[in-house]
């Protein structure tokens, strides 16, 4: 991977993130780097539960691959928000 397939990756976290954030009911404090690492975090997440429920791998260009990023992401930011009410 070249330094263009890390910009594009960069830049579809940021995306995915801010749109899980959006979706996300309450104050999620984090900065732009953790929100790029949500996005990225949740793409792989999406991926491995869209191909675990469907059988078949998509990628970012689908309409499925987006919308298993964000879903993916907003379980993250679940799993986040749960672990810091346990650990104040």
């Amino acid at each position: 991977m070249g330094i263009g397939g890390i910009i594009i990756w960069i830049v579809f976290g940021l995306v995915v993130g801010v749109l899980a954030r959006l979706l996300m009911p309450g104050r999620q404090p984090m900065g732009m780097l953790m929100t790029i690492g949500l996005g990225v975090a949740g793409s792989f997440l999406g991926g491995w539960l869209g191909q675990q429920l469907h059988g078949e791998q998509f990628d970012g260009t689908q309409p499925a691959g987006w919308l298993g990023s964000i879903i993916g992401a907003c379980l993250l930011l679940l799993a986040f928000g749960w672990w810091q009410k346990r650990n104040p």
